[in-house]
């Protein structure tokens, strides 16, 4: 897979022009970091890349072909589901010892049959985190993954999204500086302001 690239992007909502010219390059195999004031287009550059939104000029290359893999705000679990399942659901091909070993990894030991309508915010949250991290992808998107985290928790589940992102390509969007250090993000993407 080679770099993603950006060019002259726009993209309006009626009179309001929410993407004017945006350029980057998300580099293969490398955590590009994004940062921007709320209402900047961050989200909607986001659904762009995934196919949820049609630009209204500029055009993107590389990104054809690719599977996505997407970490959102929300956790958009199957709540009936426990957490293997809702894990293997994008990963058929995960084994069950496979699912329960990375949910130890980010804390969850004690709650891995339960349903997921049952978990806490923070429990949830963690495994929205690992069903994107698992899947396969070419390209992750991470949408403000780590909100709602505790410190202790969220330093854990830091550690372990680094861990697995080593040497993939991510566009990682927070509104917090030291995450991009954690996360050793050494690039941002710049234009949405």
């Amino acid at each position: 897979m080679g770099d993603i690239v950006m060019h002259k992007l726009c993209k309006s909502f009626g009179e309001k022009a929410v993407l004017r010219d945006v350029c980057g390059i998300l580099e293969s195999g490398r955590i590009t970091g994004l940062m921007a004031p709320s209402g900047a287009g961050k989200t909607t550059l986001l659904r762009i890349l995934m196919g949820l939104e049609q630009l209204d000029d500029g055009y993107i290359e590389g990104l054809n072909g690719l599977r996505l893999s997407a970490v959102f705000q929300e956790d958009r679990l199957c709540d009936q589901l426990d957490s293997v399942s809702n894990l293997r659901l994008v990963t058929p091909s995960l084994s069950r010892a496979e699912a329960r070993k990375a949910l130890e990894t980010v804390g969850l030991a004690d709650c891995i049959g339960q349903p997921t309508r049952e978990l806490s915010g923070g429990q949830r949250r963690r495994v929205a985190i690992l069903r994107g991290l698992l899947a396969d992808y070419d390209l992750l998107i991470l949408d403000e993954p780590f909100k709602g985290l505790d410190r202790e928790t969220k330093q854990l589940v830091m550690e372990d999204t680094r861990r697995r992102c080593m040497g993939k390509t991510v566009l990682f969007v927070t509104h917090d500086p030291t995450e991009l250090d954690a996360l050793g993000v050494a690039k941002l993407l710049t234009g949405l302001e």
